[in-house]
């Protein structure tokens, strides 16, 4: 059974980026509201929601502001860094 990762960018170019990024890198990803995007996952897992959050990671360097992911509840948002 599939599921879905959301992942939540905090703005709407941040957001454009990630997505085509996620899409260069093998994932099922489309956008999902404003500021959204929904990650597809074969399995339905904690395993995927990781991973996910994983490729999050190392892409972030390529937004090119500094920005944080944070995984709270098997959403992963995309943040500045609190300061």
């Amino acid at each position: 059974m599939s599921s879905t990762i959301q992942v939540e960018a905090a703005r709407i170019p941040d957001r454009n980026t990630l997505l085509e990024l996620l899409k260069e890198h093998g994932l099922d990803a489309r956008s999902h509201n404003e500021m959204g995007i929904e990650v597809l996952c074969a399995e339905e897992s904690g395993a995927a929601a990781d991973e996910v959050f994983s490729e999050v990671s190392g892409l972030i360097m390529n937004i090119g502001a500094p920005f944080v992911p944070i995984k709270h509840e098997g959403v992963v948002y995309v943040r500045p860094p609190v300061g």
